[in-house]
């Protein structure tokens, strides 16, 4: 955007699929024929977008699963922004959300399963 000088991207990413073959079993009972088989995919898509303000030395970016969007909410918000303490330093704040319906009684297994994925990502 030439007025604001602020640099907008919108992209799809796509990933492989991290379920576990025992969760993508496991859940065979408590799905039909057809939700199963979305289980079993070998990608996933992200929709990621992000906004560079070269002027304020930020960027925001957010993302949301496309994949399994019947079944699963996954959202993710992230700030990187010039440090208050040192210039040199970047300050980074992330935020997620994830909501799964649809399994019945392991909702709460695979929200976990993906809780503990992301958190090892955040780490990396």
């Amino acid at each position: 955007d030439l007025s604001t000088g602020i640099i907008y991207r919108r992209r799809i990413a796509t990933c492989q699929n991290v379920i576990p073959e025992i969760l993508r079993k496991v859940t065979t009972c408590n799905f039909s024929v057809s939700q199963v088989s979305v289980l079993k995919v070998p990608d996933i898509y992200l929709e990621e977008e992000s906004w560079l303000n070269m002027e304020k030395r930020n960027m925001a970016m957010k993302s949301h699963c496309l994949t399994w969007t019947q079944y699963a909410s996954l959202t993710e918000e992230s700030v990187f922004r010039e440090s208050l303490e040192n210039p040199n330093w970047t300050d980074f704040t992330q935020k997620g959300r994830i909501s799964v319906t649809g399994a019945g009684l392991l909702n709460c297994v695979l929200e976990a399963f993906a809780q503990s994925f992301l958190k090892r990502g955040v780490k990396k």
